[in-house]
């Protein structure tokens, strides 16, 4: 017994094709282009209303600044990182499967590069410490991660390890065999829950650095859970004969985590001499 997957066209519509310099193109608006504008387009409205309340810290052209270079970083280095680290075989079979993003397959630790790029471009132009821009992002960053896997859902990609649980899906791509919806789960834990939890510890005014190692922390933890039903890429398979690519990825993610929490909690007990 099987849930039967939606089978949800990843096109939404087709502007072609049509034929240039003898090349065929057929652009399109696919579904998991569109998860990632609607993302944009959702942390946008939730920054700008950040910055209305941070009583002069930020402004909206700030945040515009910002917002425009942290997607830069997200696309490319999202799509260089998972290219160079999960398919360079495609890469060097055809350079231009770089530029096939339409298609799928972006890695969230090449986007996290490319995001730390720009926040460190921005620190430097606005006159701010890094951490101060890691915890403007970082409360909005599970939005984006969120509606990505959706699009890997919709996409039919990215599925989990053959399993019998009542929820199991026969994905298109992944054989006869059901299989766990790895993106819902991913969805759930790194879009909903850890935005949840960004959204609450980032009200509770902790010292500069702590919203972002909550963050670190808390996509680490969530990553390596998902991990364990999550199909193993085909070309990687399992270091040690258990761990994945995106669990080795998270491990330094946790450790610096925990460092930036433990570095910027309060000290309870310390009490300062008054003179």
């Amino acid at each position: 017994m099987a849930l039967e997957f939606p089978n949800i066209d990843p096109v939404i519509v087709s502007f072609g094709p049509f034929e240039l310099f003898g090349q065929t193109f057929e652009p399109a608006l696919r579904w998991y282009g569109f998860m990632y504008l609607l993302g944009f387009l959702a942390a946008m409205i939730l920054l700008n209303r950040m910055a209305d309340r941070s009583k002069g810290v930020w402004s909206r052209e700030q945040v515009s600044d910002l917002l425009f270079y942290a997607f830069l970083g997200v696309i490319l280095g999202g799509r260089i990182g998972y290219v160079l680290v999960y398919h360079l075989d495609f890469f060097i079979a055809d350079p231009l499967y770089l530029f096939k993003i339409s298609e799928g397959g972006m890695s969230f630790h090449g986007g996290l590069m490319g995001v730390i790029l720009a926040m460190l471009y921005i620190a430097w132009k606005q006159k701010r410490s890094f951490f101060a821009v890691a915890d403007m992002v970082a409360p909005v960053v599970p939005i984006g991660l969120g509606a990505g896997r959706l699009g890997n859902f919709i996409n039919g990609e990215l599925w989990g390890r053959v399993t019998d649980v009542p929820w199991a899906i026969v994905f298109p791509s992944g054989g006869p065999e059901p299989r766990h919806p790895s993106q819902l789960y991913q969805f759930a834990l790194e879009g909903v829950a850890l935005f949840i939890l960004l959204q609450w510890f980032s009200r509770r005014s902790p010292k500069t650095g702590a919203v972002s190692g909550m963050f670190l922390l808390g996509y680490g933890i969530f990553r390596c859970i998902v991990e364990t039903v999550r199909q193993p890429d085909a070309q990687l398979g399992l270091y040690l004969g258990f761990l994945t690519m995106g669990q080795i990825l998270s491990v330094p993610m946790i450790l610096f985590g925990l460092y930036l929490l433990m570095r910027n909690a309060p000290q309870a007990g310390v009490v300062k001499d008054k003179q």
